[in-house]
C-alpha cells in the first residue's frame, strides 16, 4: 500500500491563521509549531482552521460575566396546571394516553433521541456505556434492551392499528468523539438489535476547547487542542448541525422522546408520555420522579427566576427544599431525570437559540502540555474548565410545559458507579429490572418460587415479549414460576435457567 504524504501547510495559510488567532489572543496554540512535523502542522492546522475560536471567546466572556452577576435565585413550584401523576391519574385517563401515543407511533410520528456520549469509564470499561452488560441472564447490553423495547412498541402499534400502519419508531443517537466509532460497530456487529439499519442513525455532540481560569485555550499536546464535549444540552446545535431536525421533518415526525442511555429502566419512546404531552398540546414535556426525601441531591423541575427550569440540590437553602404543599408531599419534589418530550417545531425553534443558551463552568484536572517546557502535566487539582449547556436549559423557551410524575421503581435505575458501589451500579441496575419483571408476573396472574426470599429472586423477561406488562396473561397466569428464568424472546416460553 502507497503511504501518501500529508499536504504541507503552505506559508500564507499558516500566516493567516495565526493572524486570526492572535486577534483572539490565542496565539499560544501556535508555540511549537517549528517543533512540528508536516503531518503534525497539518493536524494543528486543520484542528484550529475548523474551530470557532471567536465564538469560543465569546462563549467564554459571557459565562463568567453570568457567574460573576449571579443574582439570588427566586424559586417557586410549578403550577398545578402543568403537573401531573400517574399516580393521580385513573387506570381510564392513563389508558386514554397510552391509546394515544400507540396511535401516533402507528402513524409514524414518533421518534427516539437518544444521549449516548458516555463512555464507561467509572464502570471500568473502555467502551461507551450503551454497550455494557449490567449481568442479566441475557447478557443484553444497555443498547439491546432499549433497541429491543423500540421493536416491541413497533410490533404492538401492528397489533392493534393493522400490518399496514407506518410503526416505524426512527432512533437518533447521540454520541461524542470518543464514542461515535465504537457505538456504531456495536450495533453493527449485533444487526441492530432486530432494528432496520435506516432507522438507526448516529450523529455527534459537539466539542469546545478546554480552557485556563482566564480563558485561554489548553494544547493538549504539541500538535492538538484539549477539547471536551458541550454537554448534554450541545445536543440542539448538533440536532441542527448533523441534519437530525431536517430528517425529522422529512419523515413527518411531530414528536420525539429524548433520555440518557445510562437509564436501564427507560421507557423508549413510552405511549403514556407520548400521548400525555400530545393530549395537552405540549412542545416541551418532562418526566420526573418524587424525591424520596427532601436531602436527596438531585435538580428539581420547578420555577426558576418566574421561568421553566431547573434547581439543583445546593441552589436552595434546607427551609425550601422541606417546604410542603397540603396534601404532605413536598413542594419541591419533582427530580429531574433527564426524560423529555419535544415536539419538531420546538426543537427546530430552540435549535436556532443554541447559542443563546446558557454555558456553565466546570472547574476539572485538565492535562495539558506545558508552554514553557513541551512537558505534559497531569494536574492533581482542577486548573481549567469545561464549558457546558444543559439538555434542560431550553425549558425557558417552552410556551406550552407539561410535567408528567412516574413512580420511580418502574422508570428510573441510572448507572453511574463501579460495581460494588451499592449505588447506582450494575447491581442495582440488575435488582431494579428484576424486581419490575417480578411484579410484571404476579399483576398478570402468575407467581413466583424462589428458594431464596423473593427479593433475590433471578427472573428476565424479553423486551420483545413484553414492553410495560402487557402480554403476559396467556403466559403467566395462573402458573408459578420457579427461578431463576427467563421468559424468551423467540418462543414465549418459561426457560428455567436451573
Amino acid at each position: 500500500m502507497t503511504v501518501t504524504d500529508p499536504i504541507a501547510v503552505e506559508q500564507h495559510q499558516f500566516d493567516s491563521l495565526k493572524r486570526r488567532y492572535t486577534k483572539a489572543g490565542q496565539e499560544h496554540l501556535l508555540t511549537f509549531w517549528d517543533q512540528l512535523s508536516q503531518e503534525q502542522q497539518r493536524e494543528l492546522y486543520d484542528q484550529l482552521r475548523e474551530m470557532d475560536i471567536e465564538r469560543v471567546n465569546q462563549i467564554f466572556k459571557r459565562t463568567i460575566q453570568a457567574s460573576q452577576n449571579k443574582s439570588e435565585i427566586q424559586v417557586a413550584p410549578l403550577p398545578e396546571d402543568v403537573f401531573d401523576t400517574v399516580q393521580a391519574a385513573s387506570p381510564e385517563t392513563i389508558k386514554r394516553w397510552n391509546d394515544t401515543g400507540l396511535q401516533l407511533i402507528a402513524e409514524g410520528k414518533v421518534a427516539v433521541i437518544l444521549m449516548a456520549g458516555g463512555q464507561g469509564t467509572r464502570l471500568g470499561s473502555s467502551a461507551p456505556k450503551g454497550c455494557y452488560d449490567i449481568n442479566l441472564p441475557s447478557h443484553k447490553s444497555l443498547f439491546q434492551l432499549q433497541a429491543e423495547r423500540i421493536l416491541r412498541l413497533q410490533n404492538l402499534s401492528k397489533e392493534i392499528y393493522g400490518s399496514s400502519s407506518k410503526s416505524v419508531i426512527p432512533w437518533y443517537i447521540m454520541t461524542s468523539g470518543p464514542t461515535y466509532q465504537a457505538s456504531f460497530m456495536f450495533f453493527k456487529a449485533n444487526n441492530f438489535f432486530g432494528l432496520e439499519e435506516k432507522n438507526v442513525m448516529f450523529f455527534q455532540q459537539g466539542t469546545l476547547p478546554c480552557l485556563t481560569m482566564e480563558g485561554k485555550v489548553f494544547l493538549e499536546t504539541k500538535n492538538r487542542v484539549a477539547v471536551a464535549p458541550d454537554g448534554n444540552g450541545g445536543i440542539y446545535n448538533a440536532l441542527q448541525k448533523e441534519g437530525v431536525i431536517s430528517s425529522l421533518k422529512e419523515r413527518g415526525i411531530q414528536y420525539s422522546h429524548c433520555y440518557c442511555v445510562d437509564n436501564c429502566l427507560a421507557k423508549v419512546a413510552d405511549p403514556v408520555f407520548i400521548g400525555y404531552c400530545a393530549t395537552k398540546s405540549a412542545d416541551c414535556g418532562v418526566k420526573v420522579v418524587g424525591k424520596v426525601a427532601p436531602e436527596e441531591p438531585v435538580g428539581v423541575v420547578c420555577l426558576r427566576n418566574n421561568e421553566y427550569g431547573v434547581v439543583e440540590y445546593s441552589e436552595i437553602s434546607e427551609e425550601v427544599s422541606k417546604r410542603r404543599n397540603a396534601d404532605g408531599s413536598l413542594a419541591f419534589g419533582a427530580a429531574n431525570i433527564a426524560n423529555h418530550f419535544f415536539s419538531t417545531d420546538f426543537l427546530h425553534k430552540v435549535a436556532g437559540l443554541a447559542d443563546s443558551l446558557e454555558f456553565h463552568i466546570a472547574k476539572k484536572k485538565i492535562p495539558h502540555t506545558d508552554l514553557q517546557t513541551g512537558d505534559l502535566m497531569a494536574p492533581k487539582t482542577p486548573n481549567g474548565m469545561k464549558l457546558e449547556c444543559f439538555v434542560f436549559d431550553v425549558f425557558a423557551f417552552a410556551k406550552n410545559m407539561t410535567v408528567l410524575q412516574v413512580n420511580r421503581e418502574d422508570e428510573f435505575s441510572p448507572l453511574k458507579n463501579a460495581p460494588g458501589s451499592g449505588v447506582d451500579c450494575p447491581e442495582t441496575s440488575r435488582r431494579d429490572i428484576m424486581a419490575q419483571h417480578i411484579r410484571f408476573i404476579e399483576a398478570a396472574g402468575g407467581q413466583i418460587s424462589s428458594e431464596e426470599c423473593k427479593s433475590n429472586a433471578v427472573l428476565e423477561i424479553s423486551p420483545l415479549v413484553s414492553y410495560a406488562g402487557e402480554g403476559l396473561a396467556d403466559i403467566v397466569g395462573g402458573k408459578t414460576i420457579k427461578t431463576p428464568a427467563v421468559i424468551d424472546s423467540k418462543n414465549d416460553l418459561i426457560r428455567s435457567l436451573l
